[in-house]
């Protein structure tokens, strides 16, 4: 099955959406809402309306799977229930003032920052998932 991806991104206005820009799948879904989940949600229900559509009309349905991946400042406005900017600038090793610029989108990060953050956020996730208790 075909592997698309789709992008969460924050809006000015606080909320999110999803889309892809695959025009070869024959339509477009896009999702919105108050929180990444809703947005997410959204969005997947437009699939299934797609899947449906296309079913009782008798038209091949271009079947995907559908990668999620955030924006950087998507994934810091929504993360920061989990994760205050100092704490993020412990694990990431990027200054939290420039974390901060990334968050409130007046800086875009390179794409080796956006690496650097991503390996270093799946590495504390890693060392997490080997936590045990007594």
């Amino acid at each position: 099955m075909k592997k698309i991806i789709a992008i969460i991104e924050r809006a000015s206005d606080g909320s999110y959406s999803v889309c892809h820009d695959d025009l070869s799948m024959g339509y477009l879904v896009t999702g919105t809402g108050d929180t990444a989940e809703e947005a997410i949600q959204c969005f997947n229900d437009g699939y299934e309306d797609f899947r449906r559509i296309y079913k009782e009309e008798g038209k091949p349905f271009n079947e995907v799977e559908f990668v999620f991946k955030y924006d950087v400042a998507s994934f810091l406005s929504y993360y920061s229930k989990a994760f205050s900017l100092a704490g993020l600038s412990r694990i990431t090793g990027i200054n939290q003032g420039q974390l901060s610029h990334y968050l409130t989108g007046r800086r875009t990060p390179s794409a080796t920052t956006v690496k650097k953050m991503e390996d270093a956020i799946h590495e504390f996730a890693s060392k997490l998932l080997q936590v045990k208790f007594a």
